[in-house]
């Protein structure tokens, strides 16, 4: 009878809701917040809307995230050090994403079939977290399951938000979700935009939380070990001056003078990593593994050449994103970044030019993230389409 009752008091506050988005401007709703469901919902879809927090779209495009009244107090490595966004995040993440988002989105639509494999293996009626959801392509991949999205950028959001998709703005490091609420969660290309190892693992120690014991969690991440080689060579390498932005306990390492620095190459309009980039020829899982993380091997068995360990030991990058001169002027933020030197012109191309920054991971280093968790556990590791990925089981609440 509670139960009952329950029930009808957030169906009610559900319809004053509804109503209430109804009359809001729509470019509050598309960015802020996506209307709770209406009768024809699940008691679970219902359920699912008090596991949000309220955000608000702040000048500058940065998102502000109020607190979820049922978001655990109880969080490791929740230091103001490690939630506060580093400024070279805010710069060559955060802004260039809500400048280039609808011609982002416009080339990802192919979904991994490795993860596609995994979100169809979830049992039917299980509530699926997308943390860094993009453009949403894998929200609502399995008609069985629920799926709630979260990304940091609010031109994203709206795309999802237009396209129905429960979504909201949130930071990776900060989930505004319960702990133990979700049956499993997602990660897909988000880590390596983060700048410090001690973000890097309170983002992962977030996707264990809102999970419930049981829950299984996919992240995938850019590698060091790519596929194509001469991919690399479109990179630029952080120099000093950039690492001396964010330099400081957790920080990358700072090169040496003795590293390489590569040539930078403009990326054709395509920006694509496994999706547009020609895929090479499918290797073994199990020897590529082999080859990379076990520590008896030799340098020398290796075999690997100077120039390949040179781009193995650099892991800071700047990923150029051409952004078409007629889709720079959709917005003015092309503008803005061309004035404050975020971006720059290619005549050549045609495009205005944006850096987006990457940690690329080596070998057994998300792993490494988790050696210390004692909550969950690896399950399963494997590489695909240039990415380090993993699948982590939560093993204790």
């Amino acid at each position: 009878m509670l139960q009952s009752h329950g029930f009808f008091v957030l169906l009610n506050a559900s319809r004053c809701f509804y109503k209430f988005c109804k009359t809001c401007p729509r470019s509050f709703v598309n960015i802020c917040c996506v209307c709770p469901p209406l009768i024809s919902r699940t008691m679970r879809e219902v359920k699912a809307k008090s596991a949000f927090g309220l955000c608000t779209a702040a000048a500058g495009g940065e998102s502000n995230i109020q607190d979820s009244v049922s978001v655990s107090k109880d969080r490791s490595c929740s230091s103001s050090s490690v939630i506060s966004t580093p400024e070279l995040e805010k710069k060559y993440v955060h802004r260039v994403y809500d400048a280039i988002a609808p011609h982002f989105s416009s080339t990802r639509f192919a979904k991994w079939p490795k993860v596609a494999t995994f979100l169809n293996s979830l049992p039917s009626g299980s509530l699926v977290l997308d943390a860094g959801c993009g453009n949403g392509k894998y929200l609502g991949l399995n008609p069985n399951c629920f799926f709630l999205g979260c990304d940091i950028s609010p031109s994203l959001i709206k795309i999802c938000a237009d396209r129905g998709h429960e979504v909201l703005v949130a930071d990776a490091v900060n989930l505004p979700y319960r702990t133990g609420y979700g049956d499993a969660a997602i990660s897909i290309a988000v880590l390596h935009h983060l700048s410090t190892e001690k973000r890097r693992k309170k983002a992962i120690e977030e996707l264990v939380r809102v999970v419930k014991k049981g829950g299984l969690v996919l992240i995938t991440v850019w590698a060091v070990e790519q596929e194509d080689k001469s991919l690399v060579t479109k990179w630029t390498p952080l120099s000093e001056k950039y690492v001396e932005e964010w330099i400081g306990p957790g920080s990358p390492h700072i090169r040496s003078p003795s590293s390489p620095t590569l040539e930078s190459i403009p990326e054709t309009e395509e920006n694509g990593m496994g999706e547009c980039v020609k895929e090479s020829k499918e290797k073994s899982t199990d020897k590529l593994w082999e080859s990379l993380c076990l520590p008896s091997q030799s340098e020398d068995n290796l075999a690997v050449s100077k120039d390949e360990k040179a781009i193995n030991n650099q892991q800071e990058y700047f990923v150029p994103w051409h952004l078409p001169y007629h889709r720079a002027e959709v917005s003015g933020a092309s503008a803005s970044a061309l004035a404050n030197g975020l971006a720059k012109k290619d005549d050549k191309k045609g495009a205005v030019v944006y850096n987006r920054y990457y940690h690329v991971f080596s070998a057994g280093e998300l792993e490494r993230l988790t050696s210390d968790m004692n909550n969950a556990v690896v399950v399963d590791r494997f590489y695909d389409k240039s990415n380090w990925c993993i699948i982590l089981e939560k093993t204790s609440a």
